[in-house]
C-alpha cells in the first residue's frame, strides 16, 4: 500500500469548505467566521472533547468582550462553563488575552521565540510564558487551557497549540493563513488520540506513548512525504480517525 499516495489523495479530497459545517462540526467553524488571531486561539484552546459540544459552547461566546472592561467580562461570562473550565476560568482567559492585545500581537510574541532557532517550541515557550505573566489568576481549569511553557522535560503533545499554529500559518480551504513569519516546514503535528491511533495503524508512527516525542517522530515521518508542508496531512488524518475510515 502506497501510504503517501493515499494520504495525498485524502488531503485533496478534504481541502474543501464542505469539510467544516454544522454537519461536520469543528472549532474552525467559529474561527473562520471571525478570521482573528485572538479569537482563533480561544477556539483552539477549548478544542477538546466532543466536536459538536465544542462548537456549541464557542457559539455562545461574545468575542467583543475582548474590548471591554474586566468587570464587564466577568459579568457577561458569569454563567458560562465548559467541561474543566468554570466561569472564572473563561473570564480570566478573556482578560489575559485582552491584556496581550493591548500590548502586542500573538504573532509578534510567538516570533520573538521562534526566530531564535526557527523552533515552534521556542515560539510556544515565548507565547505561553507571556500569557502567564499577564495574569496572576491560577486554577486547574485555567492551567489546562494555557498549558505550561514547553521545555526539555515536557511530555505534553501541545495538540491545541500546534493546531492553532496550523490554522495561523497554513492557508487553504481549511486553514486561515493569518501569519506570514513562520515557515510551514517548521510546524509540528497537532497530535490527538485520533491521529495517534491512525498514524500507528498506518505504520507512520512506531512510538507507543502519546507524548511530545511521538509528535516529533510523526512530524519527521511526514516530512519524508512533503518536507515543505508536512502538517498538511493533519486534518486528513484527524478525519480518518474521527470517522473510523480505514485506508485500503
Amino acid at each position: 500500500m502506497d501510504i503517501k499516495k493515499l494520504l495525498d489523495e485524502e488531503v485533496l479530497k478534504r481541502d474543501t469548505l464542505l469539510e467544516i459545517s454544522n454537519d461536520k462540526p469543528d472549532p474552525m467553524l467559529i474561527a473562520k467566521t471571525h478570521k482573528d488571531e485572538t479569537i482563533s486561539l480561544i477556539c483552539a484552546l477549548f478544542a477538546y472533547g466532543n466536536a459538536k459540544l465544542i462548537v456549541k459552547f464557542l457559539a455562545t461566546l461574545d468575542f467583543s468582550l475582548l474590548e471591554k472592561s474586566d468587570d464587564m467580562i466577568k459579568k457577561e461570562l458569569s454563567s458560562h462553563y465548559y467541561r474543566f473550565q468554570n466561569s472564572s476560568d473563561i473570564a480570566e482567559l478573556f482578560i489575559t488575552l485582552k491584556r496581550l492585545k493591548n500590548e502586542i500581537s500573538l504573532e509578534e510574541i510567538f516570533l520573538r521565540g521562534y526566530k531564535k532557532r526557527d523552533s515552534v517550541l521556542d515560539g510556544l515557550e515565548s507565547t505561553i510564558s507571556k500569557l502567564w505573566s499577564l495574569n496572576e489568576y491560577n486554577s486547574r481549569g485555567y492551567k489546562f487551557l494555557l498549558s505550561k511553557p514547553p521545555n526539555k522535560k515536557s511530555s505534553s503533545t501541545y495538540k491545541r497549540w500546534n493546531m492553532y499554529l496550523r490554522w495561523m500559518v497554513r492557508e487553504d480551504s481549511i486553514d486561515l493563513g493569518l501569519w506570514s513569519g513562520v515557515k510551514k516546514s517548521d510546524l509540528l503535528m497537532p497530535l490527538d488520540t485520533h491521529t495517534f491511533a491512525v498514524s500507528r495503524s498506518l505504520g507512520l508512527l512506531d512510538r507507543k506513548t502519546y507524548d511530545l516525542k511521538a509528535v516529533l517522530e510523526l512530524t519527521q515521518k511526514l516530512k519524508t512525504f512533503d518536507k515543505n508542508d508536512p502538517i498538511k496531512y493533519d486534518f486528513a488524518l484527524y478525519r480518518l480517525g474521527q470517522e473510523k475510515i480505514k485506508l485500503n
